[in-house]
């Protein structure tokens, strides 16, 4: 953010100083804006009322360092041995759940899937659904390559 202020910045100079050639003035020879330091979110944030965060903001901050098991996707499994790609998609398959303890539930689970998934249970949480995280599948295939 503070580089496209800083390029934005530097073409309104840039502009500026044109018109100082065009109508006499003389234009700056050089601008540095490495020192600036301009935090646009400290200000926004503190404007009264503003909002600057969005659904999706708010259900990974319900969600924290957890796996949610109605939201995540496919990829976020991958931090937990024994589950990317096969359990993972399986537990995406049959959601949504409304408690972590479903999970323990869902049809055609192997007792070893059934255990690996009871030995990490403190790793998952059940939020609603949010259609930024559910929307066309990009549960499984996010196209993040």
């Amino acid at each position: 953010m503070q580089k496209l202020i800083s390029v934005m910045l530097a073409i309104l100079f840039s502009i500026s100083g044109m018109f100082g050639v065009i109508f006499g003035q003389p234009s700056a020879q050089a601008l540095n804006f490495q020192g600036v330091n301009v935090s646009v979110s400290s200000v926004l944030a503190q404007a009264e009322g503003y909002k600057y965060r969005n659904d999706a903001d708010k259900k990974l901050e319900q969600i924290g360092n957890k796996i949610d098991l109605n939201n995540s996707s496919i990829l976020e499994f991958r931090r937990l041995r024994g589950f990317y790609p096969t359990l993972a998609r399986k537990i995406i398959q049959n959601a949504p759940y409304e408690k972590v303890e479903d999970v323990l539930e869902m049809p055609d689970l192997s007792e070893s899937q059934r255990e690996r998934i009871k030995q990490n249970l403190n790793e998952f949480v059940v939020t609603e659904p949010e259609g930024a995280f559910v929307q066309g599948q990009d549960r499984i295939n996010n196209f993040v390559y």
